[in-house]
């Protein structure tokens, strides 16, 4: 048999080509500075298989090419996870149809070609409106209608398909009357350029367009920003599951191909790929993203474990007892899903002017072209007239009513650190008169802060020298609380780590051991604490908190000042949901929380006339802030639940909360002004239109100087509250 790289003659072979690279992504939260990065960066890149890693410090991800049969995802993930970056792979695909805004940048084009149209038009009308006569006014006319016929028929495209769409429906909106005046401006200017007539008034509808599309571009922006929830939750998701197959070996499969009744094996610092049972091994589950409980849970065989959970400790061998489509984060996905369908049949303000405001217009219009075609017979002079009344109501004003002062609040509130990612949100926000809180990361900072311990410092020595050597967050967070103290470990050999109940070791050649109450055999208080049993066979108690955010009491007293009404639901335990809702003054507190229950709670309020505001930041909170009234999201919280929310804020305090339903009601107050506006200009302009006193000339000058007051007004919520 020939050696590898040789014929059987003896002679060399080429060497064969190397199979292609693969690429993945993953999330990595704890990125956080240029260091981080050129730490990841390097450690990675001195590994076989890998070919090259490239962070992303905005996105805090990392891509990382590698040849698949050296390296796999999960190799990767926990090379990652030992640097003390713990990372999940990323459903690019998922997250790429998301990424594209085509109708947006559409718009935007549209907009910038009716813009260049209007300001050359106007220009050339300078000429005529100064005087000129004859062939030089025709000319004029000519080359306006050359540059505008072209921009309207290009620019006016999406209130032309939007004025098709509602008529071939058999019904009216705002684009009927908006392209019947375009066209009928156009159309009227056509003919007196050809007829040689003292008017034109190409500049008027190119004007118009330019004008609206301001208005239609500003709302697509405050809509465009409102990303799916139910497809960020599918980059959350494992992708692939390690199935052990009936002859011992382990093979990576996708996590659709899982069949109830599969054994899987899911290694410390895996996310859980399905819904199962624990058929071996002992380990701590990280629940916090799904049920909002800071404490980690242990688990053994028999323990019940829900996709999406996070293995701390210890390896676990699961049996499949859910497909894909059934598991825990699917269903939340289905809420999430049906939450976003009902909330998207909410009518905004400006629609519901539309039901009323289109087919009056029409009804002015028709008004004036047979009242003046039967008074005169002329039947130019009622169609010139009907052209106007179109014009001086065309909604402009209207349209820009609500964008301007979304556009303003948002700019406002990005000052403030809140990220406003659907303009309607705010309409929602203005009238909610009930807020539900979670606790774990909302009210708290979602970190577990030691409150209290021995009196003894050696025992606080001999705790350090164990929680040292755990992953568990509560000995992560003691060991940091006692190296802050300036307490050094002791020396402590044979140290273990027992998946699910603590870390034990030798001290003078006496066993010690910290972690769960029930290992130690010390009562359980139904607080968040670990325990340490000394050489003495003494024990002590180190006690956490949740530490609330530093202004809460001030920002639910705000709150309460507003008239609003706090509730607090949480998949926490009793007791520490009870004690942060008596810090805060907050009357109702729910505890041990499903997402279902949170959302049938939600349901409740409804049917009783109350709207809600959600504030939240775990996938438990998802479902709940797609379907209530309003929602809010620490910027700290999951992808999904960031998604699901229609405001995201920053920092470490909850005076947001506040800022956002001040800024919202001052929006509703803008906007309503801005109504009375526009009812009060065409109370004004319309008869004198319908007088045959105002031109299309005049009605494209008078609606634009509406526009522009309508704008200013919506100027006011960047002062006022």
């Amino acid at each position: 048999m020939a050696a590898d790289g040789a014929r059987v003659d003896g002679t060399p072979t080429a060497p064969a080509d190397p199979a292609p690279p693969t690429v993945a992504d993953f999330m990595v939260p704890d990125i956080h500075c240029a260091g981080c990065m050129r730490r990841i960066e390097e450690f990675l890149s001195n590994h076989p298989g890998i070919l090259r890693a490239r962070v992303n410090l905005t996105q805090r991800r990392v891509r990382i090419e590698y040849q698949a049969g050296q390296v796999s995802t999960d190799d990767l993930v926990a090379r990652l996870s030992a640097l003390g970056y713990p990372a999940r792979p990323v459903d690019t695909k998922a997250l790429a149809a998301i990424g594209h805004d085509r109708a947006g940048r559409d718009l935007l084009a549209r907009l910038g070609v009716a813009g260049f149209a209007a300001m050359n038009v106007m220009l050339l009308s300078v000429s005529v409106w100064s005087g000129a006569e004859g062939a030089t006014r025709d000319l004029m006319h000519w080359v306006s209608g050359l540059i505008a016929l072209p921009a309207i028929a290009y620019a006016g495209v999406p209130f032309f398909r939007s004025a098709k769409a509602a008529l071939t429906a058999g019904r009216l909106n705002m684009d009927v009357p908006i392209s019947l005046a375009v066209i009928l401006a156009a159309g009227t200017s056509l003919y007196e350029t050809a007829q040689s007539g003292a008017h034109a008034y190409f500049d008027a509808g190119i004007s118009l367009v330019f004008f609206l599309l301001i208005g239609r571009y500003l709302d697509h922006r405050s809509r465009a920003l409102a990303r799916s929830a139910a497809a960020e939750l599918a980059s959350l998701s494992a992708r692939s599951a390690s199935l052990l197959t009936a002859d011992g070996t382990r093979k990576a499969v996708p996590v659709e191909t899982l069949a109830i009744g599969d054994v899987i094996e899911v290694a410390a610092g895996e996310r859980l790929p399905a819904d199962g049972t624990v058929r071996d091994g002992r380990s701590d589950l990280d629940r916090s993203l799904l049920t909002g409980e800071t404490v980690p849970e242990p688990t053994g065989p028999g323990g019940d474990v829900l996709a999406g959970m996070l293995n701390l400790s210890g390896p676990l061998t699961v049996t499949v007892t859910a497909t894909v489509e059934d598991t825990f984060l699917a269903d939340i996905a289905r809420m999430i899903a049906a939450a976003e369908q009902g909330r998207g049949r909410y009518d905004r303000w400006a629609d519901q002017a539309a039901r009323i405001y289109a087919p009056g217009v029409h009804l002015i219009a028709l008004a004036a072209f047979i009242g003046w075609a039967w008074a005169t017979g002329d039947w130019h002079l009622a169609l010139t007239t009907a052209t106007a009344v179109l014009i001086i109501t065309c909604p402009c004003a209207l349209g820009l009513a609500v964008p301007a002062v979304h556009a303003v609040a948002s700019g406002r509130l990005f000052r403030k650190g809140i990220f406003l990612k659907d303009g309607s949100v705010l309409e929602r926000l203005a009238r909610i008169d009930t807020v539900v809180f979670d606790k774990t990361g909302t009210l708290t900072d979602g970190q577990p802060v030691l409150v209290e311990g021995p009196e003894d410092p050696r025992a606080w020595a001999l705790a350090l020298a164990l929680a040292e050597g755990s992953r568990h967050p509560l000995s992560q967070a003691l060991a940091a609380a006692i190296r802050a103290r300036g307490i050094a470990a002791v020396e402590v050999a044979g140290r273990r780590e027992h998946p699910g109940q603590g870390i034990s070791g030798s001290f003078r050649g006496v066993e010690v051991r910290l972690g769960h109450p029930d290992w130690i055999d010390a009562p359980d208080r139904g607080e968040a604490c670990v325990c340490l049993l000394g050489p003495d066979g003494a024990i002590s108690r180190f006690s956490f908190e949740d530490r609330p955010r530093e202004d809460l009491s001030e920002t639910c007293a705000a709150l309460r000042g507003m008239g609003l009404t706090l509730a607090v639901f949480s998949g926490d335990a009793e007791a520490p949901v009870r004690r942060i809702a008596d810090l805060a003054r907050i009357d109702e507190a729910r505890a041990r929380m499903t997402p279902g229950q949170k959302m049938r709670a939600l349901e409740a309020l409804s049917r009783q006339g109350r709207r809600v505001l959600m504030v939240g930041d775990g996938i438990n909170d998802a479902p709940s802030l797609a379907a209530a009234d309003a929602s809010m999201s620490p910027v700290a919280a999951a992808d999904v639940s960031r998604a699901a929310a229609g405001l995201v804020f920053t920092g470490a305090r909850l005076a947001p909360v506040a800022e956002a339903i001040a800024t919202a009601r001052s929006s509703r107050k803008r906007a309503m002004e801005n109504f009375a506006l526009a009812a009060l200009y065409n109370a004004v302009a319309i008869p004198a239109a319908l007088a045959g006193l105002i031109t299309p000339l005049v009605a494209a000058l008078a609606m634009s100087g509406s526009s522009i007051v309508v704008t200013l007004n919506a100027l006011r919520v960047r002062f006022t509250s």
